[in-house]
């Protein structure tokens, strides 16, 4: 369900609602749509209800431990972990015809984005499971070397 919140100054806020509809309508997004709210409620008391910030904090260890040896790969420009996201950046953008299946194939189900090998794990993931991950984005970047770029 989408749920969004803009913020915007009064003079844009109005200039928006003077005009006509058009691109920037996004009703079923901010309209407060009941399910979408519940949902969000319910997520936030899901947070509140666990030490949400240490489940990240050992996510964002366990990401940068265990990304850190792409760094060494000749396909790779850069590693990056930011809270629960972990990014291999390789120089050149992959196949995603190519790659993707790749990562089906390990077990895994991640979309890379132009040069980006990235991941995004539920809070609720299980070590072994991060695991799976952090190896099977090892394996495509290995296989990276100009072989699986577009």
């Amino acid at each position: 369900m989408t749920l969004a919140a803009t913020l915007t100054t009064r003079h844009i806020s109005e200039t928006f609602a003077q005009g006509e509809a058009g691109v920037f309508m996004h009703g079923p997004t901010f309209m407060a749509n009941p399910l979408a709210c519940a949902v969000a409620l319910a997520n936030l008391n899901l947070l509140e209800s666990y030490d949400w910030k240490a489940t990240v904090g050992a996510i964002a260890t366990q990401l940068k431990t265990e990304l850190e040896p792409c760094r060494s790969l000749p396909s790779v420009k850069d590693v990056r972990v930011l809270g629960a996201i972990g990014v291999v950046e390789l120089h050149e953008p992959v196949d995603m015809a190519i790659v993707q299946p790749q990562f089906v194939d390990l077990g895994v189900w991640l979309r890379p984005f132009g040069c980006l090998l990235y991941t995004m794990p539920p809070y609720i993931i299980q070590p072994e499971e991060l695991s799976c991950i952090t190896q099977a984005i090892y394996a495509v970047a290995k296989n990276c070397v100009g072989r699986y770029t577009a």
